[in-house]
């Protein structure tokens, strides 16, 4: 059982939400406009805005970049109105988790990010991970990425009650992923190819609704580690690897703490301790609604808000009537 952190604050979990609500409805003004750029920029301003309201001392430690490459929200920002004197907190976060998808106005874009007490989430760099990940209700260790897809795909279904050609896998649409989706398809496995955003492919795996059993494949590290704050706050198994393409790679990840490159993380490994997950709807997907602008200026947005310690889920509906 995860115990509750005094720093996380009960406030802080519907304030988590004002915040992603915030980065979603700026990114939303342009969705479907074909500029990623621009609206990466709205959603990270937004969010920025949002956090230096709340009472906390806060860390980024996964965000847009190194400082260097991002001017705002970037690795080791400060953020908050308490720096000095309010709780610490480490916050993962993705002001615009899909920058294609809301650009091409695709499904499954959102605002989201988790916060942990100070040292509670890895500094995972900027680069790939294969990742696994199942729902709640399963024995511990079912599977893994020490075997193969067929290997877990039996497991699966076994531990179901199902053959392996009734498993549904959700697998991020890349070329690198061919001989993946080449032995799924050989077992018979259903699979659902995303373009991007693998947070909610992730998240999938918890809600029945998607018929989603699991997620195979290689995805941004960063996006693992907030994927993972969820499944924590919800049940469910997953793991990690980091995969490096060169040296230079390997070097950030060292720069972050990162020793052990070949090492397999689980849950708790990748968040430690109690949690709060937070996402806002961009674009409409399979976890939640996007961004509407309705007659009058009313725009409604729909957010999940989840803690590990309570293991508590809320879904927020908000209107906001004085337009934004």
């Amino acid at each position: 059982m995860v115990k509750p952190s005094k720093a996380l604050d009960r406030v802080l979990v519907l304030e988590m939400v004002r915040v992603t609500e915030a980065a979603a409805i700026a990114a939303s003004k342009l969705i479907g406009r074909g500029d990623e750029k621009a609206a990466d920029h709205a959603a990270v301003e937004a969010m920025r805005a949002a956090f230096n309201t709340l009472d906390f001392d806060g860390t980024v430690v996964i965000g847009e970049g190194e400082r260097d490459e991002a001017p705002m929200l970037y690795i080791g920002e400060k953020v908050g109105c308490g720096i000095g004197t309010g709780p610490k907190i480490d916050i993962a976060l993705d002001p615009l988790e899909g920058t294609t998808i809301t650009a091409k106005a695709g499904p499954n874009a959102l605002a989201v990010l988790a916060i942990a007490e100070e040292g509670g989430l890895l500094n995972a760099p900027d680069v790939y991970m294969d990742k696994i990940a199942i729902g709640p209700g399963y024995p511990d260790g079912l599977v893994g990425l020490e075997r193969t897809p067929t290997e877990n795909i039996t497991a699966l279904a076994k531990a179901k009650g199902v053959k392996p050609d009734e498993i549904i896998a959700c697998v991020l649409d890349r070329p690198r992923h061919e001989k993946l989706i080449a032995e799924l398809r050989s077992l018979g496995c259903g699979i659902v190819l995303i373009p991007d955003g693998d947070v909610a492919g992730v998240i999938a795996v918890t809600n029945p609704d998607t018929t989603i059993d699991i997620y195979m494949g290689s995805g941004g590290a960063p996006e693992g580690v907030l994927a993972a704050a969820a499944l924590k706050c919800v049940g469910g198994q997953f793991q990690g690897r980091l995969l490096f393409r060169n040296d230079d790679e390997k070097a950030r990840a060292r720069k972050w703490g990162v020793t052990e490159l070949d090492r397999i993380y689980k849950l708790d490994d990748l968040v430690k301790g109690d949690a709060i997950f937070a996402a806002t709807g961009v674009t409409d997907g399979s976890l939640l609604e996007g961004v509407k602008r309705r007659k009058g200026g009313c725009i409604t947005t729909e957010s999940v808000v989840m803690r590990a310690s309570s293991g508590t889920i809320r879904w927020v509906r908000g209107e906001h009537n004085k337009g934004v």
